[in-house]
């Protein structure tokens, strides 16, 4: 994979596209992590086109801040972009730990690291900065890269004009995320099996449907099997027809329980007698 970030400027100028392509899309970033060769954003959204958007938009201002800096035009055509639901308390903590263990890859301490969200976490924002939606046009576009209007947005730089993370960073989200404990916080970062996140988000081949475009698969497999909608189907159907649905699509408990109308963890309890199945037959 191609270096893109090259110096302090490449870095300052990702941080602060990912921020100003988060307002752009109406996605709130909550922590990130920008290494030599690519970047991680854990973000909060209504809706996942939402997020699919803000990631196309993300790679495309970078490209255009490269090919003007660099003369390189192709260098991000095959850089791949993943949009990834986190449906588990596991899948958020692990993936909200593993997006500042990334300094690591620069051979850097993750709590001396300047890009990422980390030092932004547990800390009370206490850094103060020059606010963003104080400075005239040309300094934003100079600044912040962006001719975007920022008039209300609290984002602050410091003395060297680099954003401050505690200052767009959903801080509170992450915090209790880990039950308002740094140690946990901590103990998380260092007890990752980095090797497992890194296959589960950078190189697993899967992609999960949008629940619209899941439920429109859902449904046409109800009335092929039963001749019924989702919404008339009885808990016994449900209960059939869920093992089928999880064993031939990419979806998940938390998708299949919105779907289907039932609690997760009747859901869950389905899938543990299919799995339970499974390896009485295999004994």
């Amino acid at each position: 994979m191609d270096v893109l970030c090259r110096d302090d400027d490449d870095y300052d100028a990702m941080v602060k596209i990912i921020c100003v392509s988060g307002r752009r899309h109406n996605v709130i970033v909550i922590i990130y992590g920008v290494v030599s060769n690519h970047a991680h954003v854990a973000v909060l959204a209504a809706r996942q086109e939402h997020v699919d958007n803000y990631a196309c938009d993300l790679k495309k201002v970078y490209a255009m801040w490269f090919h003007k800096r660099y003369g390189e035009s192709h260098v991000l055509h095959g850089v791949d972009v993943k949009c990834l639901p986190l449906e588990t308390d596991w899948h958020v903590r692990n993936v909200l730990a593993y997006i500042p263990r990334n300094a690591l890859d620069n051979g850097c301490q993750v709590h001396t690291y300047p890009w990422s969200g980390f030092r932004a976490m547990f800390n009370g924002n206490k850094e103060v900065g020059r606010p963003v939606k104080r400075m005239s046009k040309r300094e934003k576009r100079a600044v912040m890269h962006t001719g975007d209007s920022l008039k209300e947005v609290p984002w602050m730089v410091d003395g060297d004009g680099r954003l401050i993370p505690g200052s767009f960073c959903d801080t509170l989200y992450l915090e209790q995320a880990f039950e308002q404990d740094q140690a946990f916080f901590l103990k998380t970062i260092g007890s990752l099996n980095a090797a497992q996140m890194q296959y589960l988000l950078e190189e697993k081949p899967y992609t999960f449907s949008r629940d619209e475009d899941f439920f429109k698969l859902a449904r046409e497999t109800c009335l092929r099997w039963f001749n019924t909608p989702i919404a008339q189907l009885s808990t016994d159907m449900k209960v059939r027809i869920i093992p089928y649905l999880y064993r031939t699509t990419r979806t998940s408990v938390p998708q299949l329980a919105r779907v289907m109308s039932l609690p997760r963890e009747q859901v869950a309890r389905i899938l543990e007698k299919l799995n339970a199945g499974k390896n009485a037959s295999g004994r």
